[in-house]
């Protein structure tokens, strides 16, 4: 299942280990056994195994662990390891519709809704992606992610989400010029030429058309409206509708330069936003990461290795550069 928002040929940080098999997955799992045996652990043969894997190979990994010693390989790393170098592990091991369904429970779980991470994991994924969460959500919480979300979010924030949940984007990469244009005048009339805003209109717009049609509908509006489409979305909402509308903008536009943005403000200002930096590395590294590498170096003339050899610090920090420089 493929991510929308990157170019044809995408660049991962993270590829598949070839040729992989069975000697492979044993030679795998007896390193990692090493490295939890007895007095310490080496924490570094930990790392280079699972930061040069892909995702589906540590999950093999792990089923010829318990086939060969009767334990549990996640199980094993977290009561060795701990702090934010064990959230990357358990990250790491965990197949990643899961992974995203659990990130988005945490989001709408206890006091307060964390929106910024509902709009990076539902505004960035495409149909495929998010059937795949909901179900993996219904199997690990007993209920639906859209109920979950019903309840935790309300007014136009809360209905994009709704409209994203369905997972019903129009995916046909032809764009019918026809279409949008239609597109561009209704979106005129529901924002720039009326008093007040008709939030439905830019709902139903910006949650159903495809990507290529949305790119060209944006380009459309400036050109038409002298505007450029950003710039509307922030004169005419504000707060969580605001930035979950801008998200879809920028994932349409340029997803990598959208992904160096949550990178760069994880890890900014007071503290890192430690959950926030994992899951964008973790998610992306087999998709587009080496891509949003070259947006955040051109848009902050730094490179992500720089940031987090600044930002993190002992096995932690050493995880990431290897899942970021794999």
């Amino acid at each position: 299942m493929a991510y929308p928002g990157y170019p044809p040929q995408f660049t991962p940080t993270i590829r598949p280990k070839e040729p992989y098999g069975p000697a492979d997955e044993e030679a795998d799992a007896a390193a990692l056994r090493k490295a939890m045996k007895g007095f310490g652990t080496d924490e570094k043969a930990i790392i280079a195994i699972l930061a040069n894997r892909s995702n589906q190979q540590r999950q093999l990994i792990a089923r010829k662990f318990i086939s060969l010693y009767g334990k549990n390989l996640v199980d094993d790393l977290k009561s060795e390891l701990g702090g934010k170098l064990e959230d990357v592990v358990v990250a790491c091991m965990t197949p990643l519709d899961q992974y995203f369904a659990k990130e988005l429970n945490h989001a709408i779980s206890g006091l307060g809704t964390n929106e910024e991470t509902l709009i990076e994991v539902l505004c960035s994924l495409n149909n495929a992606w998010i059937h795949a969460i909901k179900n993996a959500y219904q199997q690990l919480y007993g209920k639906a992610l859209e109920s979950d979300i019903k309840g935790d979010t309300s007014g136009c924030f809360g209905r994009l989400l709704i409209s994203l949940c369905q997972g019903m984007r129009d995916e046909n990469p032809v764009v019918d010029p026809g279409l949008v244009a239609a597109d561009v005048t209704a979106l005129f009339q529901a924002g720039q030429n009326t008093i007040g805003t008709d939030e439905s209109t830019f709902n139903a717009i910006l949650a159903s058309r495809s990507l290529p049609h949305l790119r060209e509908v944006f380009k459309q509006y400036h050109q038409t409206h002298g505007v450029p489409f950003e710039k509307v979305i922030k004169d005419e909402f504000t707060g969580s509708i605001e930035t979950g509308l801008l998200a879809i903008v920028k994932c349409m536009t340029d997803c990598s330069n959208y992904f160096a943005e949550r990178l760069h403000d994880s890890m900014s200002g007071a503290g890192t936003e430690d959950r926030d930096l994992i899951r964008v590395i973790v998610s992306r590294s087999e998709c587009d990461l080496g891509d949003i590498k070259v947006a955040f170096q051109q848009k902050y003339g730094k490179s992500l290795e720089s940031f987090i050899e600044g930002d993190c610090s002992g096995d932690y920090k050493r995880i990431l550069i290897a899942m970021v420089s794999a």
